[in-house]
């Protein structure tokens, strides 16, 4: 095997496997934060991701994808001081970009404030706006890291955010959450308000307060994690200064640096600012499409922070496996690319597809199928009966999204690698606007309303899918490998998915029967994929000689 496929490989698995842990943390950050903060003050923590998303997505994600890009295409040519150089100009764009968005964030405080709906989430505005720049900065050193095609600083990094969000933000959020109740109780007092009224007092303050803890924490994990790549480039500084090799081009001078950053960079940003320009219209359109299909607000709100808060976290457990795909691919794919290594291209792109199916459909279906379950092993205890089954019902819909987005993810990051930046970005943009349309249609409609999100965005990355998956078969010159990509991991995937079947309706649940159903799964996955050769000898065998050097 290539020693460019064992990179891609090793990089998908590290990174992979990091994913899927800290988006479980994730899960399981949301079930306490739940019990701290309630389904109202989860509503607040959510109205304001969307748009700390928004800026952080505009002022973060498409430079390092071009660091990663074009440093994976100085090495390919051994032109270290390239790379270096690639990153420092990277390194001070971020920067101002961050400290933009951040001063742009605290000075519109008020008008996101009224856009949202909720008073409550003005200072949870205020104390995530630092985040924004520190993760800008965080970014580039992400970025330069994955051009090496060196995955772990960037899995370590993401362990800490996590980890230090129940060590962090737990915490921070139950302060918050009892100091919103003594001042909530002082106010009341000194205005002269007794029961109802002063109680309502106390549960708004202690609401705000409450979820500004929790984002007060991630924006102090976030600088932490930033810390760590930090001292992990300086102690590697003196690897990064080697000397240009043989092939290196003529160093280019900062500015025109910058704007070959920023031309390939602009395209790969919008493209990625799509999803959270639809979340951010969502935060604002759902909660008030819903009221418009005839239910009440109190009903409402917290059905949006439950499908946003508890639902797309479940979601983007499996999700994290696109992005490791994704992340993998473009510095691979664009080191081919630099030598003109066609053949080595065509087999990076075909593998990258084989693993987004292969991962995809078994996640797609399993959590389909155990959606309710998977919703009670967590929020059990947390959420209301009501809660749990409307959940439920919506888990097993939005589950289908994940093979989408992960073939998405894998053919936007090829495009890229490609330098096909724009495909992607056409292609999402067409998405988006199918999902806002369905989503005002449909969440206003009486008796689908939240129920109408989920097929918003099944829809939403279906046509984005489809013309990225021909683009990339044109553009990479490969054939449509149905077997491989879909026949054979849809044998395993349908094996599963009836043993799977037939446990949850002949069992009774509980937690450990839910953990049973969902190993049962991944073994008589495996074991098929392998039997009919979807899963191959060759693409375990870098994680064989991995486990052999631990």
């Amino acid at each position: 095997m290539a020693r460019q496929t064992k990179s891609l490989i090793g990089g998908m698995t590290v990174l992979g496997m990091t994913g899927i842990i800290c988006k479980l943390v994730g899960v399981l950050f949301s079930v306490p934060l739940t019990w701290i903060i309630g389904a109202d003050g989860l509503a607040v923590f959510q109205a304001v991701f969307p748009t700390y998303n928004l800026l952080l997505t505009i002022s973060s994600a498409g430079l390092p994808v071009a660091v990663s890009r074009m440093v994976s295409q100085c090495l390919a040519r051994d032109d270290r001081h390239g790379a270096l150089r690639v990153f420092r100009v990277a390194l001070w764009l971020l920067t101002a970009l961050g400290l933009l968005c951040t001063i742009l964030m605290l000075a519109c405080n008020g008008f996101l404030v009224n856009r949202v709906g909720l008073p409550e989430s003005a200072l949870g505005f205020r104390v995530i706006a630092p985040c924004v720049a520190i993760v800008c900065v965080l970014a580039a050193f992400r970025g330069f890291m994955q051009g090496h095609q060196n995955m772990v600083p960037t899995a370590t990094s993401q362990l800490i955010e996590q980890v230090g969000k129940v060590f962090i933000s737990l915490p921070l959020a139950w302060v918050g959450y009892h100091q919103g109740m003594s001042q909530g109780a002082a106010q009341a007092a000194m205005a002269g308000m007794a029961g109802e009224e002063a109680a309502r007092l106390s549960s708004e303050l202690a609401t705000a307060w409450g979820a500004a803890g929790a984002l007060l924490g991630i924006t102090c994990v976030e600088a932490l994690a930033l810390g760590y790549m930090i001292l992990l480039y300086l102690r590697r500084r003196s690897e990064f200064r080697a000397p240009a090799g043989p092939d290196a081009l003529e160093p280019l001078a900062a500015r025109t640096l910058a704007g070959k950053l920023m031309r390939i960079s602009i395209p790969i940003t919008i493209s990625a600012c799509i999803v959270p320009l639809a979340q951010f219209v969502d935060s604002a359109m759902l909660v008030e499409r819903m009221v418009a299909s005839g239910l009440p607000l109190e009903q409402a709100r917290p059905l949006y922070g439950v499908f946003t808060g508890a639902v797309i976290r479940l979601i983007n457990i499996p999700t994290a496996l696109a992005l490791s795909i994704s992340m993998s691919l473009v510095p691979a794919i664009s080191a081919c690319k630099a030598v003109g290594d066609e053949q080595g291209l065509r087999r990076e792109a075909n593998l990258g597809l084989r693993f987004a199916f292969l991962i995809g459909l078994p996640c797609s279906i399993g959590m389909s199928l155990l959606a309710e379950p998977i919703v009670r092993f967590f929020y059990q205890g947390t959420l209301s009966e009501e809660m749990l089954v409307a959940a439920g019902e919506l888990l097993t819909m939005s589950a289908l999204t994940v093979v989408l987005f992960t073939v998405v993810q894998a053919t936007s990051a090829i495009l890229q690698g490609l330098g096909y930046q724009r495909v992607p970005m056409y292609t999402l943009v067409a998405g988006v606007a199918c999902k806002i349309a369905l989503n005002y249609v449909l969440v206003g409609t009486p008796g689908i309303n939240i129920h109408g999100g989920p097929i918003a965005s099944i829809v939403c990355y279906s046509v984005s899918m489809v013309p990225n998956l021909i683009m990339v078969i044109r553009y990479a010159r490969m054939r449509f490998d149905g077997r491989g990509w879909l026949l054979l991991p849809g044998i395993a995937t349908a094996c599963m998915g009836l043993v799977v079947w037939m446990m949850r309706t002949f069992l009774p649940w509980n937690r450990l029967m839910t953990l049973l159903e969902i190993a049962v799964g991944v073994v008589v996955y495996l074991g098929v994929a392998f039997l009919v050769k979807a899963i191959r000898r060759e693409d375990i065998a870098p994680l064989m000689r991995r486990r052999k050097r631990g």
